[in-house]
């Protein structure tokens, strides 16, 4: 089974994956898309608000954020990384748990990103927001860094997220039965 969505001005089809017995979500990814990744990073743009610095949580999120700031002439962007790296220093962390992942996970950033992102306005992207988990954390990490979120923003709402008033979005991605139709929630 598919889910037929048009976003950016392109249609694809995702396909509809378990997260348990009676939860099925579409599957939106933009990995390898480059000519999608294209188009929502140019309409996320155009309603972002002013900002400093992009950050997003890794990992389906990068390519976004790249092209993002390609499209804006930035020059850096950050990832909140999945796990501390050799090379980072005085790591900062959190806990998140989100709807595609199984465990819960931690979001780390080091003293370098935290000093970049210092008295900055930082906007936070991401593919698709659901439970808001990952940009909660990733909005702590910010926080705990000194920076000034100014703005939430994904390619998708899924769900309940499509309520929120606290973020920006170019479509909504609604959440599924096991047979296919749409969960009214």
């Amino acid at each position: 089974m598919d889910y037929k969505i048009e976003v950016a001005g392109l249609t694809r089809n995702l396909p509809l994956c378990p997260v348990n017995e009676e939860l099925y979500i579409a599957a939106f990814v933009i990995f390898g898309d480059v000519e999608l990744t294209i188009a929502c990073a140019r309409d996320l743009l155009k309603i972002a608000p002013p900002h400093d610095v992009l950050i997003t949580a890794e990992s389906k999120g990068i390519p976004l954020v790249y092209e993002m700031a390609r499209q804006n002439r930035e020059n850096r962007y950050l990832i909140a990384r999945k796990a501390p790296k050799l090379y980072m220093r005085n790591v900062f962390s959190t806990e998140v748990t989100s709807i595609t992942t199984v465990n819960r996970q931690m979001l780390f950033i080091d003293q370098n990103d935290a000093d970049f992102m210092r008295g900055k306005r930082v906007l936070i992207v991401d593919d698709v927001i659901s439970t808001g988990e990952s940009l909660k954390a990733v909005e702590k990490l910010v926080g705990e860094a000194g920076g000034t979120v100014v703005g939430k923003m994904a390619i998708l709402a899924e769900g309940p997220a499509c309520k929120r008033n606290d973020i920006l979005y170019l479509q909504t991605l609604p959440l599924f039965n096991p047979d296919g139709s749409v969960k009214n929630d």
